[in-house]
């Protein structure tokens, strides 16, 4: 395997965590949650660099991926679940991790949920294809969730 092929694969798969065999979106997700309680920094400005870099990476890695392989986003390609979790993280206001675990595992659940049911505007742009189609509706799904823990916030 070439090296080129090997970094994409590497970042499509973050870090090979896409050839889990069983549900390889859920643990992108979660591997991308670990991530970010890891992160040496948290602020918003930090966070969004991150994201921007991580969506542009993760489009060149997967269309590589997909047009080396002709298959359509295929379900080991986890860095776009990996960039909804941390947009979600980014835009619901910040917890304490220990004290405010449920709303965690609630945004969690919550896109995993638009993830997987790909209800219609995640859908359409689903079918954009290529590396932008693969990063752009969980991009959409990871927005949804952050909008649904805010507005639950508010009300609660």
């Amino acid at each position: 395997m070439k090296v080129k092929q090997l970094i994409y694969r590497i970042i499509a798969t973050f870090g090979f965590i896409g050839y889990i065999p069983f549900a390889p979106g859920t643990w992108g997700t979660a591997a991308g949650l670990v991530v970010w309680f890891l992160l040496p920094w948290h602020s918003f400005v930090f966070h969004l660099i991150l994201i921007v870099l991580t969506f542009f990476i993760g489009i060149f890695a997967s269309e590589y991926i997909e047009q080396r392989i002709g298959e359509i986003d295929p379900p080991y390609i986890v860095i776009d679940e990996v960039l909804g979790i941390w947009l979600t993280m980014t835009i619901i206001p910040p917890y304490n991790y220990h004290k405010d675990m449920g709303i965690i595992v609630l945004a969690f659940l919550i896109f995993r949920f638009f993830d997987i049911t790909k209800i219609k505007p995640i859908h359409q742009l689903e079918k954009i294809g290529g590396g932008f189609g693969i990063m752009i509706d969980d991009i959409v799904a990871g927005a949804f969730t952050a909008i649904i823990i805010n507005l639950g916030t508010l009300i609660l």
